[in-house]
């Protein structure tokens, strides 16, 4: 059993920055496949990032270049570093984990994960 605690949501204006971090509790942290997603009033939740046991990284086109996922296994972490944020990036975002075989639904499908987090609250304001 894995729990995900996500923290560093807030509100901030268009252009600015927020760093999301995911804790996880259990030993195996770095065995896990671990991603972002994000969730809009009124919308289906999406993939936002994610990076592989092996550091492998993949995003979502609206924000490569703008966000950054990354891990500490050390610290049993992984971060969102969010740049550049627009009003569009509002969402409640959520951490998730999986061991790797993500269902047969692919790293990229909310289905494909195991383990998730409560969601943080994200808001950019124009």
């Amino acid at each position: 059993q894995v729990q995900l605690v996500e923290s560093g949501g807030g509100l901030v204006q268009a252009g600015a920055s927020l760093r999301l971090s995911c804790a996880a509790s259990g030993r195996t942290f770095s065995a896990f496949d671990m991603g972002w997603f994000r969730q809009a009033p009124g919308k289906e939740r999406e993939f936002v990032a994610t990076i592989s046991w092996r550091d492998s990284t993949y995003y979502t086109d609206s924000v490569k270049g703008r966000f950054t996922i990354s891990r500490d296994n050390a610290k049993n972490t992984v971060y969102l570093q969010m740049n550049s944020l627009k009003p569009e990036d509002t969402a409640v975002y959520f951490c998730a984990a999986d061991r790797g075989d993500f269902s047969g639904y692919g790293r990229f499908a909310a289905e494909g994960y195991d383990y998730w987090g409560q969601g943080i609250q994200v808001t950019v304001s124009s």
